[in-house]
């Protein structure tokens, strides 16, 4: 697995577009998360349908095309220097068809952040754009509005990224041992539900793999890791890091299951890495190369997530 084109960092007064490819935005969140990027010099600027809601499906924020237009659309302005997605939920997928992938490689490199759902859309843009993007904290999120840990890493990572370039999870190792690979990954049941889709990586091999998951019963994580491990998806994976299980069946009851199901992998996993749906969410690069210690608890960039 290579590296991926790093974006470059953003300066102050940088211009910022917020998206929705997903689910739908709650205004109050998003007017907080927007007053937040201004607190930081940042532009931010509102795609037109963030505020959306499907006619007949409420679960998504405004109509695909309207999602995908919104997205191509911030992507392909030359004044703007970074894309924030607002939100999760679900809806990346039903879009990811829509957008024009030729002209958003035209439009050259820039900052791409969301997690949970937008797992589908770090996916396409490493296999579409062969970008490095930001599994980070979004704009209308309740971490990135409320917990000044998930936003000062944040912040770092889009500013001054030489400052994060080690990422400590304070974690234990499930499996010992470090490993050097390419970050990848997001939430399983996303990462499960792509498997076969042209977007999609056909291979975590040579990739130092990030996981987390919420909400889901334990025969569930069970499924996508059964699948993802008959696929053959997970031959060759260097590491792996476990995120958040919020709201998961039980943290004895995954453990077991992510040592039952990722321990045969010849592989360190790393435990309790503190991404995704959990507290005070750390942004972790996807698409650069990077050594996991597993016993340690780190992840060292080799090189900063932004240029």
């Amino acid at each position: 697995m290579k590296e991926l084109v790093r974006p470059a960092r953003l300066a102050p007064g940088a211009r910022v577009a917020v998206v929705a490819p997903s689910g739908p935005v709650p205004e109050e969140r998003l007017q907080a998360g927007l007053d937040v990027l201004r607190g930081w010099d940042l532009d931010p600027v509102v795609a037109p349908h963030v505020l959306d809601r499907h006619e007949s499906f409420p679960y998504l924020a405004g109509s695909d095309a309207g999602r995908a237009a919104d997205l191509q659309n911030a992507w392909c302005d030359p004044a703007v220097d970074a894309v924030l997605c607002a939100r999760g939920g679900y809806g990346a997928q039903r879009m990811a068809d829509l957008l024009d992938w030729d002209a958003m490689r035209a439009a050259g490199p820039k900052v791409f952040v969301g997690f949970s759902d937008i797992t589908a859309l770090h996916e396409a843009f490493a296999t579409r754009l062969g970008l490095v993007t930001l599994h980070g904290p979004m704009a209308a999120g309740v971490d990135f509005v409320k917990n000044a840990r998930a936003q000062d890493h944040l912040r770092a990572t889009l500013f001054a990224p030489e400052t994060v370039r080690v990422i400590a999870s304070g974690g234990a190792a499930l499996v010992p041992g470090r490993a050097r690979g390419v970050t990848l990954g997001g939430c399983l049941a996303l990462l499960a539900a792509e498997l076969g889709v042209p977007h999609a990586r056909p291979s975590a091999a040579g990739g130092l793999l990030c996981l987390e998951d919420v909400g889901e019963d334990t025969y569930r994580l069970d499924r996508y890791l059964t699948q993802l491990l008959r696929a053959g998806w997970l031959d060759g994976v260097r590491g792996v890091l476990l995120g958040s299980w919020e709201s998961c069946e039980g943290p004895d009851q995954v453990r077991a299951l992510l040592a039952d199901r990722l321990g045969g992998l010849g592989a360190p996993v790393a435990e309790d890495f503190g991404f995704g749906h959990c507290e005070g969410a750390l942004t972790i690069p996807f698409g650069v190369a990077a050594e996991l210690d597993a016993e340690d608890g780190t992840l060292t960039l080799e090189a900063p997530a932004l240029r």
